[in-house]
């Protein structure tokens, strides 16, 4: 219990730290152009020192700190010119979807990797273990790009099967009907509480292709990271120990070298999950997948200060949040670390 007091001790001061730096940065910007993050509609920039003088934008650092870091927790976070909407609103719009992505990529990634690199560290050297080395060196060498557009050309441009996009034309009108509820933006899951399978299926398509290439991508790493921490844990004293008290291997391996060799699994998935989170650019732009990453991609394109700075600190937030998290797990895998 200490052990968690101390890190939600340390998760106002970090987000603190955080946001300074962030605000920060903008402070090189003219007031004229922060005047942007406090407005939550253009027509507002009509008088531009109006909203300077209100928000005090000419005053010393640190007063302005304050003041931008009350609107933000207020949810002004400023108008977005490329979502056409408040940075707040298009947050709540893009985000659902690239969680909705992050979800599909990230519980196979982790189970596929923790899985085959116990595996391959098992059965070191034979058959498994050669082909699971194969899929992470390929995955871990080839490009997300490159790996989108092979199977967008593969399953979609030779096979008509998984289009871009979040869905087609007949389930956008029937996701923006009257009757189709939203109760939590996740498609798919609103699809089955309101009854529409329809729905649900067509979501699911178009999630195969940007999930399979993240999780081929993501995979490749995490599963030689467990390999090589259930190698250097299976080759220890207490392991040889285990084995010649006749205890059967599946425990050895399950319950005693897997549990120790998890923190550095949990490490990775931590900035993973981030990752995934914040916005896969790459992925959401190819197979035009309206996430937070392709509006962060056109909101950088079009100088859109207010867009960049909430996607950078959403990005920032779930970092936090997640190393957060991350120790946790850490205490529950390791219960040396709780005192």
């Amino acid at each position: 219990m200490r052990f968690m007091g101390r890190r939600l001790l340390f998760l106002p001061l970090v987000l603190f730290g955080v946001t300074a730096l962030l605000f920060f940065a903008v402070d090189f910007l003219s007031p004229e152009m922060r005047a942007a993050l406090y407005v939550k509609n253009p027509r507002q920039m009509a008088s531009v020192e109006d909203v300077i003088e209100k928000y005090g934008l000419r005053k010393p650092l640190p007063v302005q700190y304050g003041i931008w870091l009350r609107e933000a927790l207020r949810g002004n976070l400023g108008y977005s010119e490329t979502a056409r909407m408040p940075v707040a609103d298009a947050i709540r719009e893009f985000f659902p979807a690239t969680l909705e992505l992050a979800l599909a990529a990230f519980v196979p990634t982790v189970v596929l990797g923790v899985l085959f690199g116990v595996l391959s560290a098992v059965f070191k050297d034979r058959w498994l273990d050669q082909a699971t080395r194969f899929v992470a060196i390929t995955g871990y060498s080839l490009p997300s790009f490159v790996l989108g557009l092979l199977l967008l050309m593969l399953f979609y441009g030779k096979w008509h099967l998984f289009a871009p996009g979040r869905y087609s034309l007949d389930v956008d009108l029937a996701v923006h009907a009257a009757g189709f509820k939203h109760p939590t933006g996740l498609l798919c899951l609103d699809a089955i509480l309101d009854g529409r399978w329809d729905v649900f299926w067509d979501v699911a398509r178009h999630l195969v292709l940007p999930a399979a290439t993240l999780t081929y991508i993501n995979l490749a790493l995490l599963l030689r990271v467990t390999r090589s921490a259930m190698l250097e844990e299976l080759g220890k004293d207490y392991v040889r120990t285990a084995r010649a008290k006749g205890l059967p291997e599946s425990l050895v391996v399950g319950r005693h070298a897997l549990r120790n060799a998890l923190i550095p699994v949990i490490t990775l998935s931590s900035l993973l999950i981030v990752s995934l989170l914040g916005g896969v650019v790459i992925t959401e732009t190819i197979f035009d997948y309206p996430g937070i990453g392709r509006w962060t991609v056109m909101a950088a394109q079009e100088l859109d200060i207010p867009g960049v700075i909430g996607t950078t600190l959403l990005a920032s937030v779930l970092f936090v949040i997640a190393n957060l998290c991350a120790d946790l797990l850490y205490a529950v895998v390791d219960p040396r670390l709780r005192a």
